[in-house]
């Protein structure tokens, strides 16, 4: 798919939207709201470090089809109501005479308060965000961020059982607060820490408002492939993949790498947990503008992921001389995994395209 020296991904078709944005000929779509899990581990590798669950998208997806992501996907209008629905009216507001008997009415850890204004967002949203990040863990990595009660989480997800409840959130059968009352859990938003936000250009298709964040893989839990969005799933050392991504082994988009870069320096899952509390939530989103009959397609803080495109092109197709094709056409965008997460390159071929498999821990 690429000839780049490195992994970022850059749909062919990029230029001609991003001098269509540039000459007001293109209306941006709205975003979809999301959420994506960077799963860490202690004790893999050879190199010292917690590891990062990663997984790559089919080829076959429309969104970065090939590129590896985190588990995540775009927000059900149902995550911002909280409660089964027996507790809830017609609009989906809690019935103060129907009660949960859970801890916490089902919600352990900061409260939707506290997320809201962490992310500068009102409850609702906030709410929503967090029950995402848990739900599409759960759903693409069989990975549930949830307990009994508010010290305690589960630690088997195998069976007959919860794969069927899996099948049916991901179908959207199921909501999710429902879920959780059915199995009488309470959803650990303690676990998680919020570690930075990212918004996908404005030329782009499709479009994801994502929120990432990391979160310890829990005792006696494993990942697996669980989302029909992915051919592979992989533990690595962030530094590694990021190596595998500088050598054009590993397709990604512009967050994923930058997530991975920043997540490097950490000694443990804990440390990196500790640190959340400290990021700048401060939304990244790329910005294109005009400098010398070229378009400057950049990302705030991110110099690494700059582009150059021309304003016109030449008779024949192609970039005009001088134009940055590095990537080879084949580099960066956004988010998530479906929100997140997903991308393309054909089986068995990642990144540079010459056949090499990256290192990790497969499932």
């Amino acid at each position: 798919m690429s000839s780049s020296t490195n992994g970022q991904w850059y749909p062919p078709e990029w230029p001609e939207r991003i001098r269509a944005l540039a000459a007001g000929e293109l209306t941006p779509v709205t975003p979809r709201l999301a959420a994506t899990v960077m799963l860490l581990r202690d004790g893999g590798g050879a190199g010292g470090g917690p590891e990062v669950h990663m997984l790559r998208r089919r080829t076959s997806m429309a969104f970065a089809g090939g590129a590896y992501a985190y588990p995540g996907g775009g927000v059900d209008p149902r995550d911002e109501h909280w409660g089964p629905a027996e507790t809830r009216d017609g609009g989906g507001e809690p019935r103060p005479e129907a009660g949960d008997p859970r801890p916490g009415d089902g919600w352990a850890g900061p409260s939707r308060k506290e997320w809201a204004e962490r992310f500068g967002t009102d409850e609702a949203t906030a709410q929503a965000v967090v029950c995402a990040a848990v739900r599409e863990t759960f759903e693409e990595a069989g990975v549930l961020l949830a307990g009994p009660d508010a010290t305690s989480v589960v630690d088997d997800t195998t069976g007959d059982d919860w794969e069927r409840d899996r099948a049916a959130l991901a179908a959207h059968e199921l909501s999710f607060a429902d879920f959780l009352q059915r199995r009488g859990l309470v959803l650990r938003s303690d676990l998680l820490g919020a570690w930075a936000h990212w918004i996908t250009p404005e030329f782009e298709k499709r479009r994801y408002d994502t929120w990432f964040f990391v979160a310890a893989l829990p005792e006696g839990q494993r990942t697996r492939n669980a989302s029909t969005e992915a051919d592979r799933t992989v533990w690595m050392r962030p530094a590694e993949a990021a190596e595998g991504y500088d050598r054009g082994e590993l397709l990604m988009m512009p967050p994923t790498i930058a997530m991975l870069r920043q997540l490097a320096p950490y000694g443990s899952a804990a440390a990196t947990l500790a640190a959340s509390t400290e990021r700048d939530l401060t939304a990244v989103l790329a910005e294109a503008r005009l400098e010398d009959g070229q378009v400057v397609l950049s990302w705030p803080g991110y110099d690494e992921f700059t582009k150059r495109v021309p304003t016109s092109v030449p008779r024949g197709g192609g970039e005009t001389e001088g134009a940055d094709t590095d990537n080879g056409g084949v580099g960066g965008a956004d988010v998530s995994d479906d929100g997140g997460s997903d991308g393309g390159k054909s089986e068995g071929r990642v990144g540079g395209g010459d056949g090499r498999e990256p290192g990790g821990t497969p499932e």
